[in-house]
């Protein structure tokens, strides 16, 4: 049973672009807590296990990246390749990043992708769903430690001057914008100097050669929600190197639907992987086509023979090319499709958030829905 006012609630508590972020149109709310999921404390230390073997093994995949000089495979600029190996091996520190998983509660969790740069749902998997299970199941628990771990990640790598975040005015719904001043408080909260500003404020300095803000004072490290792709393709994009990032410009590698083709090159027949070719479907029958660099579903492609099924999704991807991963249907409870989406924090397994679909694939119009640990 939802609780009474809960869209003010929720809105209160952050997520007021739970309305406008959401089709219009859509049958299901953004938020529905008239459902919600349960699952075993053991069941969430394998899944915890899972997540951080999955996160070692992508910073492997960095590795070979930059020693093998592999970045043809990413359809990124070639101009980007060193500015990528120095990050890496400064060891640029990280925040946060979200798996999205494929789990039945009976198999083992399948790796559908990783959003290791701009990855969303952190209000609502961090502090709504908290405060809901505090409200409707105060005595139970849930997987959920991702507020504190963010505060204690900003106390590792807090720069010492000032830090601006930025998000990109050009986005309407307000996500973005509600969710980078989240994150911004949890570093606040760590004692980090912090000052919010649009992507489309941040100035060029010729006689400094600097990033500047609007008071012209010079930009040293930046927090973005705004995707490294889009960064680099900007007009000023060539002078990334004079600021530090967050998440850092080694990201580029791991925020890349090319990374599960590498994961399985480098990892042939781990459970927790699904095969995955560059291009071409290879052997695969069966397959979801991914851009390189798509998002919320757009340009997706299923093709299933057996079933004589071809869904496609309308989008604006797919220039830089495509990840052939092999097709398994999100499991189906009451009629709706769950993908669940694993939070790391620095090096760590931290939380979950789960988004439903009536649909085979997750987009914009998917709701998310709570969950909790019985006591």
């Amino acid at each position: 049973m939802p609780r009474f006012g809960f869209e003010r609630i929720i809105e209160s508590q952050g997520m007021a672009f739970h309305r406008t972020s959401h089709p219009v149109d859509a049958k299901r709310a953004y938020w529905d807590e008239s459902v919600h999921y349960v699952f075993e404390m053991a069941e969430v230390e394998a899944l915890e296990e899972v997540v951080e073997e999955l996160h070692r093994m992508c910073l492997d995949v960095v590795e070979h990246v930059v020693s093998t000089g592999r970045y043809h495979v990413l359809g990124v600029p070639e101009w980007s390749w060193p500015l990528i190996e120095a990050s890496w091996v400064r060891r640029d520190p990280h925040l946060y990043g979200r798996f999205d998983l494929r789990y039945d509660g009976r198999g083992p969790a399948k790796l559908l992708e990783y959003n290791a740069d701009t990855p969303t749902t952190l209000v609502e998997s961090s502090v709504v769903q908290w405060f809901w299970k505090e409200d409707v199941f105060p005595a139970d628990d849930q997987w959920n430690s991702i507020h504190e771990a963010l505060i204690a990640q900003w106390s590792r790598i807090a720069p010492e001057a000032l830090t601006h975040f930025a998000w990109s005015a050009d986005e309407e719904s307000g996500e973005d914008a509600m969710t980078i001043a989240y994150i911004q408080e949890t570093a606040e909260q760590a004692g980090v100097d912090c000052m919010a500003i649009a992507v489309e404020d941040i100035g060029w300095h010729p006689g400094i050669e600097r990033f500047v803000d609007l008071d012209e004072r010079p930009i040293t490290t930046v927090c973005k929600l705004y995707p490294w792709e889009f960064l680099v393709a900007d007009d000023f994009g060539r002078h990334v190197r004079q600021a530090g990032w967050v998440e850092p410009m080694w990201k580029m590698v791991l925020s890349n639907k090319a990374l599960l083709v590498l994961l399985w090159e480098l990892f042939p027949g781990h459970p927790n992987l699904l095969p995955a070719y560059l291009n071409a479907p290879g052997p695969l029958e069966s397959y979801i086509r991914k851009p390189l660099l798509g998002r919320e579903g757009g340009n997706m492609r299923i093709v299933t023979p057996e079933d004589g099924l071809v869904v496609e999704m309308p989008g604006e991807y797919g220039a830089e090319g495509f990840v052939f991963q092999e097709f398994r249907a999100l499991p189906e409870f009451d009629g709706e499709h769950a993908v669940l989406g694993a939070w790391v924090v620095g090096d760590e397994s931290v939380g979950l958030g789960i988004r439903e679909t009536t649909g085979l694939i997750t987009d914009d119009s998917s709701s998310f829905v709570p969950h909790r640990i019985p006591q």
